[in-house]
């Protein structure tokens, strides 16, 4: 087994992932709805490219720190995604100043299976897969 297929079955690990796609959940749904905070960041990057990087991101950490074959990882991202991202997009429909955009989570979500859909074709030849 290779010492990369051994560092991503630790549970350790796993629990880290987990742990730090909250955190940057959290940290997303704060700081984006920081009164100007999203104007300051969008001088930068448009929204469907800031969303779609986050969360990307956001479901690259599920989809190492869960358990399963690859088909279920990716499962597990994009449900964790969409149910972040609407979160995301509910807690925007509070401030006058966000409004939440289905096209947003749209943008999330399809993010979540583009990502997870290739780590599916790519981890198996990196990682052998290994039942436990």
């Amino acid at each position: 087994m290779s010492d990369l297929s051994t560092l991503l079955q630790n549970p350790k690990l796993r629990l880290l992932l987990i742990a730090c796609a909250v955190l940057m959940y959290l940290a997303i749904v704060v700081i984006g709805n920081l009164p100007g905070a999203r104007a300051d960041i969008g001088h930068y990057a448009p929204g469907a490219v800031l969303h779609s990087i986050a969360y990307a991101v956001l479901a690259t950490l599920w989809f190492f720190g869960s358990t399963g074959s690859p088909a279920a990882r990716a499962a597990k991202g994009v449900l964790a995604v969409a149910a972040m991202g609407a979160g995301d997009e509910f807690i925007q429909s509070f401030f006058p100043y966000r409004g939440a955009k289905v096209h947003d989570w749209a943008v999330d979500c399809s993010a979540a299976i583009i990502v997870t859909g290739l780590l599916c074709l790519l981890v198996p030849k990196i990682v052998p897969v290994t039942k436990r």
